[in-house]
């Protein structure tokens, strides 16, 4: 009996594999804390570790692009309204709500300033674009920026998530000025 079950671990898989999302052909559009896909069409996909060295060198603009929730506008009168703060890479440039799927036109040119001013207005400038873990906003975001012409796109998939996780820097950040109100 003990033979058969030490045959029986023996033969079990030491570890499951991570589920394969495929990479769609438009943006995400719902569902945005899901797992994401491994690849990037015209991008390309790193890691915390890649991350951090191209931060430590100094070569790349980094865009964070987690949502910021709106204050809601039904909030009874004298209620006090704090914005949850964010804590990010050190230099990055936040642009809250840029990563949905679909976004209108004033927040598209939000975040055509912030690529501008990340990458000093050259279109092959590295760029490094994150949210948090399994975001589809910075998928959908480093598409967006490929679909505009950027040629240097890297893609952190694991976010600020796998950035702390590796005990790197993070910093408390505003979002970029500018920022379009809700509903734009």
């Amino acid at each position: 009996m003990i033979r058969l079950l030490a045959a029986a671990f023996v033969l079990l898989p030491l570890s499951v594999p991570a589920q394969t999302v495929p990479e769609p052909e438009e943006y995400r559009m719902d569902h945005y804390r899901d797992p994401v896909p491994g690849s990037l069409t015209g991008g390309t996909v790193i890691g915390p570790e890649e991350a951090h060295e191209l931060w430590v060198a100094g070569t790349a603009g980094f865009i964070d692009v987690l949502p910021q929730p709106p204050k809601p506008a039904n909030l009874p009168e004298g209620t006090i309204w704090r914005d949850k703060p964010r804590h990010t890479i050190p230099g990055a440039i936040w642009l809250p709500n840029v990563g949905y799927g679909a976004i209108a036109d004033v927040t598209a040119a939000y975040f055509r300033e912030g690529l501008e001013k990340a990458t000093g207005d050259d279109i092959d400038h590295p760029l490094v674009i994150f949210c948090l873990e399994d975001c589809w906003m910075s998928w959908n975001a480093a598409k967006r920026a490929i679909e505009w012409g950027y040629t240097s796109v890297y893609w952190l998939p694991e976010g600020t998530d796998g950035w702390q996780l590796w005990d790197y820097p993070l910093e408390k950040v505003e979002p970029e000025a500018g920022q379009p109100q809700a509903g734009n």
